[in-house]
């Protein structure tokens, strides 16, 4: 026995993440140029984690594409995990490129090189205000959906880096500091690295299908095993579909069989609103001769 939940009547962001990404593949080029053009590491380093917002806003918009694709006969679950691989590859590349700016930005410390000050300052502004506007186009979906909270958060955070940016070119505009170019660089390295092992440790979790993060496993083992009529567990599994999905499936042993349609119903509602499970297969047995064949999921 098996029961299907999906989420319904969620906003659609769909013009959001194109204006978004739109917005700073642009800005990342423009400021990249400025970068070399003006000898800043720091525009580079920032450029460099820009590319980063780009390629994390692609992979949420995708994510929330894919959900939207119905199964088939092949792909019985839809293409919800391409974005476990696409979260683990933007991990990978964007600590490669931040370990090669990190490498630059070492190398000058011992030799700095003037940078434009006043250059830095107008292109992290507008950097500034890029990441502010993007991050206001998903404001209003941040409390009720994951993948649009991390997109604003990420957005929104970035918009405070791009400022620490504009207030190292006055300074170095100011006092004519060119060491402070290299160790801003090596600053926003280490904000890159710190906010992407995050990203890299969840995303190899997901692919080797281990409980989602938010989700306890003893605590949902315990919620079943206290369901009436339910006399043991087994065979329980929780993995994710998904970046933003999470599915389970278990064996309950009940010994009155006529209870099982009811112990469904009520486990399946249960674990969507308590732990936002989405995609559930329970399978009800009579505990005398449990059942080993495997379970299949209705879509």
């Amino acid at each position: 026995m098996s029961e299907h939940g999906h989420t319904h009547g969620q906003q659609d962001f769909g013009s959001a993440f194109a204006i978004g990404v739109s917005l700073n593949l642009v800005y990342v080029v423009v400021e990249a140029a400025y970068g070399l053009h003006a000898h800043s590491l720091a525009l580079v380093a920032d450029a460099g984690h820009n590319m980063g917002d780009v390629l994390g806003l692609a992979l949420a918009w995708a994510a929330v594409t894919l959900a939207r694709r119905r199964p088939t006969r092949r792909y019985t679950y839809g293409l919800r995990s391409t974005s476990i691989l696409a979260a683990l590859i933007n991990a990978l590349v964007l600590l490669l490129m931040t370990g090669g700016i990190a490498w630059e930005a070492v190398r000058r410390l011992s030799a700095p090189e003037p940078a434009g000050g006043l250059t830095i300052i107008v292109v992290a502004a507008i950097g500034v205000l890029v990441n502010a506007l993007t991050a206001l186009l998903f404001a209003s979906g941040r409390k009720g959906d994951l993948n649009i909270r991390a997109a604003f958060v990420h957005m929104a955070s970035d918009a405070v880096i791009a400022l620490g940016v504009v207030i190292a070119g006055a300074l170095m505009l100011w006092k004519g500091w060119a060491w402070l170019d290299p160790v801003v660089s090596l600053a926003i390295s280490l904000a890159i690295v710190l906010g992407t092992w995050g990203l890299l440790r969840d995303s190899v979790n997901l692919a080797l299908a281990a409980v989602p993060e938010g989700i306890d496993g003893a605590e949902v083992e315990a919620f079943l095993a206290g369901l009436a009529g339910v006399e043991a567990v087994h065979d329980l599994h929780i993995l994710g579909m998904s970046t933003t999905e999470a599915a389970l499936t278990a064996h309950l042993v009940c010994p009155m069989p006529t209870e099982g349609d009811r112990l469904v119903t009520q486990a399946s509602l249960e674990l969507h609103e308590r732990f936002g499970i989405e995609h559930i297969t329970i399978q009800v047995e009579t505990g005398a001769k449990p059942c080993k064949q495997a379970s299949a999921e209705v879509v």
